[in-house]
């Protein structure tokens, strides 16, 4: 699947603009940045996910005579514009932050540099691998979160808005902290854990409960989860699975990896029933894993109600986002390169506070707390701008700037968020593995207040502006208004 040709996943009005460029002879180097306005589902940060299927996608950038040929069809396309397009590469260049960074509105997650009419072309795709696997990536963060250590299994797949939904939705859920997933093709694709029992439908093939059991775990000795509500929990399913697990143990079996799963009914009540009985009968090492459209806030619950679970198999709240089903990243234009080779700001104007952009040729400093290695804010800056985490900081909220917070210089580290990816056309970057990202991603999160990790009303991060780019972007707002 990620030998697709995706050349042509563009929206029309992408090919019209850059049909105008090229008639007009406009092809001016210029600089998009992706970014987000608000964290996903109330929260405190969001993660970033998708780099690797850029990277692919840009890497696969080509024409071909079908697409030219399409193309022509529609009727709007000149000659001379569709000979260009069977001729086009990627030639420019792409900063981004690393797979399973924490990450806060406003700041550009991604950013290109290119020739217009390239630059233009990549939008859509971008901004499509990037909203949704950073969406689902962060979505499972705040699940995992609130399990409090247990195992998190993503198996949504069923439930995902199509195989890609799918696919790419189970690899951000294991870079957020998911343990596996049920997708066997993500487990082939992404070397990634892929886990499950059994169905209903196994335990009504048989002739009654205790023999399905049986039978499924003379099959995985080794690994025997039973799922025990197809009839009665307590009076059928939690029962039959004891016999069985005490025929195994008297047969010899060593019993490592087994337990049982609830999948309806009151999953607190259900669990501390269960644990109990197991527990009577010596299994106290059995686990309890429980599934039935869960999410982060259930499993908040759940927790808070002494739930006897340890592992949780979450699907289609999780895949599908389904309380927030959108990321809302977008790409603006922010800076335009000139003859002599100087980027000019460029600032998008609104009425709406928060969608006025931030121009120029940016990057992002993390400042941490020295003592704790927590983030105290994130800092845009123009590239080139140069701190001294020796000296004080002053840092300041770019909407009610009378709010400051003042650094002692060494009470904080600074860190530069974005790196190459491409340069001249060329990856110089080496995607990691999704386990190695997950494990990033772990301790990123590590470097979050738990004031900011938690599900309801969470600290906000800062992300303020250096005191140049704030000048700058007064500047253009101040010129606007005068015209």
């Amino acid at each position: 699947m990620n030998q697709r040709d995706l050349t042509l996943l563009t929206d029309f009005y992408e090919l019209t603009m850059m049909q105008g460029y090229y008639e007009k002879g406009q092809n001016e180097t210029v600089i998009f940045d992706v970014f987000y306005r608000q964290n996903p589902c109330n929260g405190g940060y969001a993660i970033c996910a998708g780099l690797e299927q850029v990277i692919e996608y840009v890497k696969g950038l080509n024409f071909t005579y079908e697409d030219v040929d399409y193309l022509r069809s529609l009727g709007i396309f000149d000659e001379e514009f569709l000979h260009y397009l069977s001729g086009f590469h990627f030639s420019g260049d792409i900063y981004a932050i690393p797979e399973g960074s924490v990450i806060f509105p406003k700041e550009p997650l991604l950013k290109v540099v290119a020739p217009i009419m390239e630059a233009q072309l990549v939008e859509t795709a971008i901004l499509n691998i990037i909203n949704h696997q950073s969406l689902i990536a962060t979505k499972a963060s705040r699940v995992v979160f609130a399990a409090a250590g247990d195992g998190i299994m993503e198996f949504g797949l069923r439930r995902a808005q199509g195989p890609d939904a799918g696919l790419y939705g189970a690899r951000a859920a294991v870079i957020g902290g998911c343990v596996g997933t049920s997708n066997v093709l993500a487990g082939k694709l992404f070397d990634v854990p892929v886990l499950g029992t059994h169905a209903h439908s196994w335990i009504m093939s048989f002739s009654d409960e205790y023999t399905a059991f049986k039978a499924y775990a003379d099959l995985y000795p080794d690994n025997c989860t039973l799922l025990v509500d197809t009839y009665d929990t307590l009076k059928s399913g939690v029962p039959n699975a004891i016999r069985v697990f005490q025929e195994m143990r008297d047969a010899g079996v060593k019993l490592t990896r087994y337990g049982i799963r609830l999948d309806s009914g009151d999953l607190a009540y259900l669990s501390k029933k269960a644990r109990k009985m197991l527990d009577e009968a010596g299994f106290e090492d059995a686990t309890i894993a429980a599934s039935n459209d869960l999410d982060e806030y259930l499993l908040h619950d759940l927790k808070i109600q002494g739930a006897a679970i340890t592992s949780w198999g979450v699907g289609t709240n999780l895949i599908t986002s389904k309380d927030c089903p959108s990321f809302g990243g977008v790409y603006k234009l922010a800076a335009i390169k000139t003859e002599d080779g100087e980027f000019v700001p460029k600032i998008k104007l609104s009425e709406n506070t928060e969608k006025i952009t931030n121009p120029g040729n940016k990057t992002i400093y993390r400042i941490y707390d020295k003592a704790t290695g927590k983030i105290r804010a994130d800092l845009i800056c123009f590239v080139g701008e140069a701190f001294n985490p020796d000296e004080d900081l002053v840092i300041f909220d770019p909407l009610e700037t009378w709010k400051k917070t003042k650094l002692k210089g060494g009470s904080y580290t600074m860190r530069e968020l974005m790196v190459p990816v491409f340069r001249n056309g060329e990856c110089i970057y080496q995607s990691p593995s999704v386990k190695e990202i997950a494990a990033y991603c772990t301790q990123e999160k590590a470097t979050l207040w738990d004031e900011t990790k938690r599900l309801f009303y969470p600290h906000r991060v800062y992300v303020d502006l250096s005191d140049k780019l704030y000048a700058v972007k007064k500047e253009l707002l101040n010129q606007l208004g005068r015209e």
